[in-house]
């Protein structure tokens, strides 16, 4: 990989004594040198030339010195290393470039042969620097496609010899759906419907992290969210509540000329479920969910709330009446369920 090098330095003679010196790195395409004759015409090269990787400066330049420069360069290159190449190495000075943001000092004369094994040095460090902030920003999108409880998941230090394990927890389950959200695909244009739906899951997930849930995935314009630990039942009703209040209206300018009033239908199971890696592994697509009888039923109860409603099963009603107000609604039939299931509404 090409090293791209900017030397500055007001010697004419030094551009022509560093082809010489290193013509046969620059001809297997190891090190490419750009020149500049002062601090500011560096300045302006890396604010073209974000790719170059270290700076060899001299201290004594007119327009713009070497120190002078060192203190400007942070603010447009974080990554640059700069190695001060100087007649003027005298302890003042290499402490003030040190200060300054300096890598390394190279006393005039310049033995090449040392310069060299500097600039390979710095180019590691600058190598290892830019694929270290490389892994941060992989990992910062990462963190969008996966939630977090995969991502604590797979920095376990045993986390491929238990890729396909299992376990039985007991968690609650939460169901929320954006009621008439599908109608409004045929009135706006793709970019503003997603744009309106991500705005929606965003204050949605916010309630849920409140209140410490985790978001399990979004199924077209619904949020599936598993709530674990203590008193885990009840952060989940919380936390439904909180999505039913704040959910009153659309965005500001959003929806012009067409009348919508967003409400959310929410349905809550809690029990025992499955918890682990589902999917195909020869096909590498695995998905870190829950699944089992108490995952179905709350997506069930869902399908039957109506607009602004938060159903729940009657078992979960015995667990919360003391603490939450709920109302009956009555006996419903839900797929694979052989008797009627009773239902409450979650009010406050």
């Amino acid at each position: 990989m090409k090293a791209k090098i900017l030397v500055v330095d007001d010697e004419t003679d030094l551009e022509l004594l560093i082809r010489q010196k290193f013509r046969r790195k620059i001809r297997e395409g190891a090190y490419e040198f750009i020149f500049a004759g002062n601090g500011q015409e560096a300045l302006e090269h890396v604010a073209d030339e974000p790719d170059i990787d270290i700076i060899l400066a001299d201290i004594r330049m007119p327009v713009m010195d070497g120190l002078t420069l060192l203190s400007k360069l942070h603010e447009l290159n974080k990554v640059i290393k700069t190695v001060m190449v100087s007649a003027y190495g005298d302890m003042a000075n290499i402490r003030t470039a040190m200060n300054r943001g300096a890598f390394d000092f190279v006393i005039k004369p310049v033995d090449f042969n040392d310069l060299e094994v500097t600039i390979n040095k710095t180019i590691d460090e600058v190598r290892q620097l830019r694929q270290t902030l490389r892994a941060i920003q992989e990992n910062n999108i990462l963190k969008m496609y996966v939630n977090e409880t995969v991502l604590n998941f797979m920095t376990r230090p045993d986390f491929e010899n238990t890729l396909m394990a299992s376990e039985t927890i007991e968690a609650t389950v939460v169901f929320i759906d954006i009621c008439g959200f599908t109608a409004l695909s045929e009135q706006l244009p793709a970019g503003t419907l997603v744009q309106l739906l991500n705005t929606y899951f965003d204050q949605i997930v916010q309630e849920i992290i409140t209140q410490g849930g985790s978001v399990d995935k979004f199924i077209g314009d619904s949020v599936m969210a598993v709530f674990r630990g203590e008193y885990h039942l009840d952060r989940a009703l919380d936390a439904a509540l909180s999505v039913r209040s704040l959910l009153k209206a659309p965005p500001a300018g959003m929806l012009q000329n067409i009348s919508y009033h967003p409400e959310v239908s929410i349905g809550i199971n809690t029990g025992e479920m499955v918890s682990g890696n589902i999917g195909s592994a020869s096909l590498k697509r695995l998905d870190f969910t829950v699944i089992g009888d108490a995952v179905n039923l709350s997506q069930r109860l869902q399908s039957v709330a109506h607009a602004s409603q938060i159903i729940i099963s009657e078992a979960t009603y015995k667990r919360v009446k003391e603490s939450f107000q709920c109302q009956p609604v009555g006996e419903v039939s839900l797929k694979n369920k052989a008797r009627p299931v009773m239902t409450y509404e979650v009010v406050s």
